[in-house]
């Protein structure tokens, strides 16, 4: 096994990508959305400016995760392995971000799309049902990927303390 030493400038930019990453997720999600939706009055355009952050973001997510993912398997190769638990956080966080982008994204944005081609607003037609049901397993989504992103940047901090 290799000085763990050895590689601390990648460990850093694995810290520091990461947080800000999970700090983005968190600010999106638990700050920015809130504030749209408290201060603007018609909440089908506060919902699709929120709706085209939260596609930005993971958009963002895959990149980053990805990236993450090859750097932490360098690390792991090269000796350190405290890196294979956070490979396993970093893939259910990109499972967690291409279920939104691949399925619940696009599926939200047709069922919003077919209601404006009719006249209305998405809560006012008959898909309402079957949109709230996305919306609401596209939010417990990224609850799970927030709490993962925090145990990630708790795993990843839990060795800075030691040295």
């Amino acid at each position: 096994m290799l000085n763990a030493s050895a590689y601390s400038a990648a460990q850093r930019v694995f810290v520091l990508v990461a947080g800000l990453w999970v700090g983005s997720l968190l600010a999106v999600g638990y700050l920015v959305a809130p504030a749209i939706f408290s201060t603007m009055t018609d909440r089908q355009v506060a919902g699709m400016v929120a709706g085209a952050i939260f596609t930005l973001e993971a958009y963002l997510s895959l990149i980053i995760c990805i990236g993450l993912m090859v750097l932490a398997n360098l690390l792991v190769n090269r000796g350190l392995y405290h890196y294979r638990l956070i490979r396993w956080l970093l893939l259910a966080m990109l499972l967690c971000a291409m279920t939104a982008v691949f399925i619940l994204i696009p599926w939200m944005n047709t069922v919003r799309d077919s209601a404006l081609a009719q006249g209305m607003p998405v809560a006012l037609s008959p898909s309402a049902g079957l949109f709230r049901s996305l919306h609401i397993a596209s939010s417990t989504l990224y609850v799970i990927q927030s709490v993962l992103g925090v145990f990630l940047v708790w795993r990843l901090t839990k060795s800075a303390v030691t040295y």
